[in-house]
């Protein structure tokens, strides 16, 4: 993590006869090595997760209930204004989550991360919700004692707020980045009741249209079996790259690199712009998941799952349409190993 930070402070949450309870420090952390490894960690765990959504504050115009309505917004500008100071907006949003906590029951020992940052440019604002565990830890005494540690690489409840975005462009619905659950009430929309957020753009869904887009394209285009291959595959690696690097991805830009890869009359942007109500928006985020069915087959059913590399088919993979049925040329070593070991053979 190639970054400024200017302040970051922790509060802990800890359980009590079946109450939450809210310990806020007193002053922000010192800028040293450790909190700048614990950031820099904090940054690569939530990098590394799969599914993260976007979103922006509410406003007036959403529909909301009051009992949720929070203050956080209002919290973060008064600090951004100088109204405040940065302990005391920390502290103030911290009462905020533990209030939430306690409208909804939740039961969660942690401590609550805030830190604000520069990078690239511009400003950051990062909320954690970071669970604890017990550990052993050995003193310079070479005792042995037990301490609450930071959970990090568990981290679910996470937001990471563009302040600079926030405020160049107050209509953006992608300013705010944060860790999506995977089941039934998501943990992350407690979260952003929390921030006062709604969701903005879905990646999932724009990356399926992307991938509705692309296909759409190679087929307007014409281009040969190789050339759509060729045309998935290098979207994939661009919209993979800016994936890694955290930033969403750019329709003019994508054009830009695919024309650079392969020259066409109309680019991309052109296709995109004759699309209409299809029209993928100028600027989203992806979902890398999703994007894989770019340059993968996959799928699951009935106790079985199949996936490989579409660069494959009519390859090492034949599939006959008519009978539905899929022919492997040289199965994956460690499942012949198995097969081989179930026949008798080789054992």
């Amino acid at each position: 993590m190639q970054a400024d930070v200017q302040h970051s402070i922790i509060h802990q949450f800890y359980t009590n006869d079946g109450q939450i309870g809210l310990r806020v420090a007193p002053s922000t952390l010192a800028i040293n090595d450790e909190v700048g490894l614990l950031l820099e960690e904090l940054t690569d765990v939530y990098q590394a997760k799969p599914s993260k959504g976007y979103a922006r504050f509410l406003t007036a115009d959403d529909e909301q209930e009051a009992t949720l309505k929070s203050d956080f917004p209002e919290l973060l500008e008064g600090w951004r204004q100088q109204r405040v100071e940065f302990v005391d907006f920390s502290q103030q949003a911290a009462k905020l989550l533990h209030q939430q906590l306690q409208h909804y029951g939740i039961l969660e020992p942690g401590f609550l991360l805030i830190a604000a940052y520069s990078e690239r440019g511009q400003d950051f604002l990062v909320v954690a919700f970071l669970p604890s565990q017990d550990g052993v830890t050995i003193a310079a005494d070479l005792s042995v004692d037990r301490s609450s540690q930071l959970a990090i690489s568990k981290v679910q409840l996470a937001a990471s707020i563009n302040l600079t975005e926030w405020h160049e462009e107050p209509d953006s619905t992608t300013f705010i980045s944060f860790i999506k659950g995977r089941a039934g009430r998501k943990v992350s929309d407690f979260f952003l009741d929390f921030l006062g957020c709604a969701e903005g753009l879905n990646p999932k869904k724009q990356s399926q249209q992307l991938i509705e887009s692309v296909s759409r394209y190679a087929q307007e285009e014409q281009l040969e079996a190789d050339e759509a291959r060729q045309l998935r595959k290098s979207v994939y690696e661009i919209c993979d790259n800016q994936w890694q690097q955290g930033e969403p991805v750019r329709v003019k830009d994508l054009s830009e690199q695919l024309h650079d890869s392969m020259p066409r009359e109309r680019s991309f942007a052109d296709f995109n712009q004759s699309q209409e109500e299809r029209a993928l928006v100028d600027e989203f985020p992806t979902d890398r998941t999703t994007l894989r069915k770019l340059v993968k087959f996959q799928g699951q059913g009935g106790g079985l799952s199949v996936a490989f590399d579409q660069d494959l088919l009519s390859e090492r993979v034949e599939y006959d349409p008519h009978s539905d049925k899929l022919t492997i040329h040289g199965t994956p070593p460690n499942l012949r190993d198995q097969l081989r070991r179930y026949f008798g053979i080789d054992s």
